[in-house]
């Protein structure tokens, strides 16, 4: 039987399947987890089970007598060893100017824990067994402080302070746009509709839990962590310079298979650098993994804001002026990530209309809660829900269709390039397009009899619509540019080595395309890696939906480096001048004639130094870079449908449609799954999952998946995906990104699609998740209401 990736086509813009699905699917990956050295020991945390108390003590006298133990170490002997802290936050300011307190965070809690799940102390033993049960022995002795867990609460007057140098818990203020200009709007404005709304804490709730293992080499003075992350270079970069204090030379960071991030594994988190440290400390190396109920208590959540959004309008319900005001809960602490999704993304909040003046604040808020940072999105559906529910609001107060609103104040293709009110300009679109498209694809002029013939079964049908617009794949400090290295060996086979690294995404098979696309190249003599801080110089990771069009750019530039040396020494052989040689149907030819070689015998030839050009080194290896000059800004439009059972509260989404600007597509098949996957997070969120935590304890209440609700296979119709290109010219392959896409949108949609429901019945607004008992609640509430 032949293999399926000899007989497809393998080019851009084809629909292959992805070539890491074999491997993983017979269990074959190889993850975090997965990694075990000779001589390794394994750590256990020792894990505060209040929220809020001050650590009076510390007794692991008991624990070190324990079988196999090796170590119990506390935050007293991380600092003598002179471990720095975890990286923080020092550019935010609070609301009069002043800088913000940049939190202190070590490795180990000092003094005092402020989450549950804070580590406070790290058993080193034999097995994990071992370890387990030593943890179990280690006595603290705490006394518990008051805590604050919710946004709003931690603002009000007389709050428990989380941290003593922020007593009314702000931990930033931020703000964007004309406030002067969007007031002067709202005080002319013929109506004004205002909306307060909660967008719930979430978990990535990722299929692999995270660990680590550290190594440390006595003899270079080097150390190697093994862990799932999302930016190698950057992880290295941050443990060399911030918390080791070593040069970027001693210390490697490799990743392997990643089973899910959503942006959760995109930092440093307290256990990377204890594994390092014990490691270096024992002279053996250390593992450290995760539990189920661990993660959720530790990972960095997404989400969590309280916000209002007011929207004006003139008489003619064209958008004068949008004021949104973003009440971020951060936890406990404040990191690089805990920002960027109330700052970073937030002018996805001016949509895809001509609002000519938009103000936003955000405002960071302490609580006792683990952190909160980028979750697939990391502010991008928070804005599109801003946006878009409240013009399903105006719409409503205005009694005008609500696909009619948005017609009336859609940026038209014809304004390209068009300043937003806020922030951003976007390069490209045709909103309008594909908004048609989806509406014509979810056969929205039948709605009304659908909705007739739900109500004769007793149902409530509702339909929601969303035109999302995010930011993506842009030149973010931390972040830019991509490196990638494409090498030719001497068999005509080829090596690639990318910055971008893969969280289940499938890269390995975009850049495979890219590759034999440009040399014709099969594809299974095509290898591509990624991973190791110390197989390129620089790579920029994995995040803001731009492996592709940043990682896949660079890759690209990559092979015109090789067809540019290829073409010197395919010169050379036959004797011919550099520039009449030509690179077509993958072969080098001479202009005019007959004459040409293959990109194999050039390979071959380039390992000899005797058939080279004078000059010319041996190989034909090149690495690029490529930093983007601007974002790219993906959109599109969703439609979801509902029904509610009135008995029960129940939400059925029994369609959803999508038609996306994701630029061009190398691999449309990816693109849709990528929308598949984002499409179902999103609906989720609206659904089911919530982070909920006790607020007089801190405790958290959804703490296993017995609590914590996800959405399954039969809670999701299939799904009408459809594509529109209008390619980007910010990079040379006219790639927007698709990553977080479908998340953007699945969210405000279905939320509009429920309230569109419940509207005959009187409910003005109803907030996630839309539990069946929060639904039947407010049935029950608006018919007592009459």
């Amino acid at each position: 039987m032949s293999d399926p990736m000899t007989t497809e086509k393998f080019a851009v813009g084809q629909s292959v399947r992805r070539r890491e699905d074999p491997r993983l699917i017979q269990g074959d990956g190889r993850y975090s987890d997965d990694v075990n050295l000779p001589r390794q020991a394994y750590a256990v945390i020792v894990r505060s089970p209040h929220a809020h108390a001050l650590i009076r003590a510390i007794d692991g006298s008991a624990a070190l007598k324990a079988d196999g133990v090796l170590a119990v170490l506390t935050g007293n002997e991380l600092a003598a060893a002179g471990v720095g802290n975890l990286p923080t936050d020092t550019t935010r300011k609070r609301r009069d100017g002043s800088a913000a307190f940049a939190t202190p965070r070590p490795a180990l809690a000092r003094g005092r824990a402020r989450h549950v799940g804070d580590p406070v102390a790290l058993v080193v033993a034999d097995t994990a067994v071992q370890a387990a049960d030593a943890a179990e022995q280690v006595i603290v002795d705490y006394e518990p402080l008051p805590v604050v867990t919710g946004a709003r609460e931690a603002l009000r007057a007389g709050a428990p302070a989380v941290w003593d140098e922020a007593p009314d818990n702000v931990a930033f203020v931020w703000e964007a746009g004309n406030r002067d200009a969007v007031a002067r709007a709202f005080e002319g404005a013929a109506h004004v509709t205002k909306l307060d709304f909660v967008v719930t804490r979430v978990a990535a709730a990722p299929l692999e839990p995270r660990a680590a293992v550290g190594e440390y080499d006595r003899r270079t003075g080097r150390y190697t962590l093994y862990t799932g992350t999302q930016h190698p270079h950057g992880t290295r970069t941050l443990l060399a310079d911030q918390v080791f204090r070593v040069p970027q030379s001693h210390l490697r960071v490799v990743t392997g298979e990643v089973g899910g991030s959503f942006g959760m594994r995109s930092g440093i988190y307290p256990e990377l650098v204890l594994v390092l440290w014990a490691a270096k400390r024992l002279g053996r190396p250390v593992k450290w993994t995760s539990s189920r109920r661990e993660g959720l208590v530790t990972d960095e959540a997404g989400r969590d804001n309280v916000s209002t959004a007011e929207l004006a309008l003139d008489a003619d319900g064209k958008f004068l002026a949008l004021r949104v005001a973003i009440g971020l809960n951060i936890g406990a602490y404040l990191t690089p990530r805990s920002a960027g999704p109330g700052t970073n993304n937030v002018g996805g909040v001016a949509g895809v209309y001509t609002t000519p003046a938009i103000h936003v604040q955000t405002t960071g808020i302490f609580t006792n809660t683990t952190v909160t940072g980028p979750y697939r999105g990391a502010g991008r559906p928070e804005a599109t829900y801003a946006i878009e529910r409240v013009i399903d609001l105006a719409a409503r107060e205005l009694s005008i269709d609500p696909v009619e609103l948005r017609r009336r104040n859609m940026i038209p293709a014809t304004a390209m390039p068009f300043k937003t009110g806020l922030v951003f300009t976007y390069d490209c679109g045709d909103f309008a397009r594909g908004f048609e498209m989806a509406l014509k694809l979810a056969d929205h002029a039948a709605f009304k009899s659908r909705r007739d013939a739900a109500r004769a079964r007793g149902k409530l049908r509702g339909l929601g619509i969303a035109n999302p617009i995010e930011v993506a794949g842009g030149p973010y400090t931390a972040l830019n540019p991509d490196t990638a290295e494409v090498r030719v060996n001497p068999d005509g086979s080829v090596t690639v080595f990318t910055g971008s690294t893969s969280m289940g995404q499938g890269n390995e098979t975009a850049f495979a395309q890219i590759v034999s696309d440009r040399l014709g190249v099969p594809p299974e003599r095509i290898q591509v890696l990624w991973g190791d801080s110390d197989a390129l110089s620089a790579g920029r990771g994995n995040g803001g939906s731009g492996a592709l069009s940043v990682g896949g750019s660079a890759v690209t530039r990559a092979t015109e480096k090789v067809i540019e040396r290829g073409r010197r020494i395919a010169a050379h052989l036959m004797e011919a001048a550099h520039q009449d040689v030509v690179w077509r149907d993958a072969r080098f030819t001479v202009a005019g004639t007959d004459r040409g070689v293959t990109l194999a015998a050039v390979a071959r030839a380039a390992y000899v130094p005797k058939q080279l050009p004078p000059g010319l080194e041996p190989g034909l290896s090149e690495t690029a870079s490529f930093a983007p000059p601007a974002v790219t800004f993906p959109n599109g439009t969703q439609v979801c449908e509902v029904e509610i059972d009135v008995e029960t509260g129940e939400v059925r989404v029994v369609r959803h449609t999508v038609v996306d600007d994701v630029g061009r597509m190398v691999n449309p098949m990816l693109v849709k799954g990528q929308i598949h996957g984002g499409i179902v997070q999103g609906l989720g969120q609206g659904l089911f999952e919530v982070l909920a935590y006790d607020d007089e304890t801190g405790q958290l209440l959804t703490g296993s998946f017995m609590d914590y609700a996800m959405p399954r296979a039969d809670d999701v119709p299939s799904f009408e995906v459809d594509s529109h290109e209008v390619p980007t010219q910010t990079n040379p392959l006219g790639a927007k990104g698709v990553g977080e896409a479908g998340t953007v949108g699945a969210l405000p949609a279905l939320m509009n699609a429920i309230n569109d429901a419940l509207a005959p019945l009187g409910v003005r607004h109803l907030d996630m998740p839309v539990t069946p008992a929060r639904v039947w609640r407010a049935i029950r509430d608006a018919r007592a209401s009459g």
